[in-house]
This record gives structure tokens, C-alpha cells and sequence, in this order.
């Protein structure tokens, strides 16, 4: 397999995970997945509506995301809890 289609594959199954159920039962959805200064800006917004004790970051492992490789930059995942006490993403 090419450097380009692991990427690709690598990308597709990322789309393709877009919820899951922690083992307290809570629901979770992705709203970004990225890094740099793009995570940063959605991280505060997603605080910001949804209150922090409703968002979850998950740190992903990079290897094969060659443009994240190449810059050393950590990726990761911002997930929001559908159901609880604060203020929900819609």
C-alpha cells in the first residue's frame, strides 16, 4: 500500500467514526478532528457552548497522517457529550 492510500484509509476511517458510548452509558459525538491552531479555536468554542464538563479531547495517534508526521504536530479528536447537565451541541 502507498504512502497516499494509507493516508486515505486512514482519513476514511476517521469519517467514519462519528459517536460512542463511554462505559458509563454517556453518548458521545465528534465535532473535530485536527490539530494545531485550528484544534485550539474549536476546543475554546465547543467549551464555550456546551460547558467543559460536556467535552471530552482524545489525543490520536498520528503515524501514517503524513502532514501532521512531517510538522511533529499531535492530532487529536474533540468529542461532545449528547445528553447531561450543560448546554448541548446542536
Amino acid at each position: 500500500m502507498t504512502e497516499e492510500h494509507r493516508e486515505q484509509s486512514i482519513i476514511a476511517e476517521e469519517e467514519r467514526l462519528y459517536e460512542r458510548v463511554d462505559d458509563e452509558g454517556n453518548k458521545w459525538r465528534k465535532v473535530y478532528f485536527g490539530g494545531g491552531a485550528h484544534f485550539k479555536n474549536w476546543l475554546d468554542q465547543v467549551i464555550e457552548l456546551c460547558g467543559e464538563g460536556n467535552v471530552h479531547v482524545e489525543e490520536v495517534e498520528r503515524t501514517g497522517l503524513q502532514c501532521f508526521d512531517l510538522a511533529n504536530e499531535k492530532v487529536y479528536r474533540i468529542w461532545v457529550r449528547e445528553s447531561g447537565q450543560g448546554r448541548e451541541l446542536t
